[in-house]
């Protein structure tokens, strides 16, 4: 397998709500691990909470993403975006339209001077996304 470079995102608790909507939004299997599979290694109060998820799109995306456990710090913040982009306006407006549902839109999804399409939201979960769709 070529090596490849994906996003992987540390949640508060809530990995498997937000790795399920991500599957809504973008489709493809989503695999789950929690920390109560693996036995008595698990951190207290962490046996249901997502040790490991992976959700592969058919689309080519692959998107990680886990519950931070105890001792392992957790700065939400605004270091860090997803970005998708590319010319299929259809297919980006519609994971716009699902991902801005309920979302902070910072940038409402609309042409911009550099000729582009682009928009920027927050998601329910903290992720930001940003939205590029490339100009004709």
């Amino acid at each position: 397998m070529a090596s490849r470079l994906n996003p992987y995102i540390s949640f508060a608790g809530d990995a498997k709500q937000a790795l399920e909507f991500y599957q809504e939004v973008f489709g493809g299997s989503l695999a789950v691990h929690t920390f109560g599979e693996f036995g008595s290694e698990a951190p207290p109060g962490h046996a249901d909470k997502i040790m490991h998820g992976m959700l592969e799109t058919t689309g080519g995306f692959t998107l990680m993403g886990a519950d931070s456990p105890p001792g392992m710090e957790r700065t939400p913040g605004n270091n860090i975006a997803v970005s998708l982009s590319g010319d299929d306006a259809d297919e980006l407006r519609g994971y716009w339209d699902k991902l801005s549902d309920g979302a902070t839109v910072s940038v409402p999804l609309e042409k911009q001077m550099w000729g582009d399409v682009f928009g920027m939201c927050t998601d329910r979960f903290g992720i930001t996304w940003m939205v590029n769709i490339t100009g004709q």
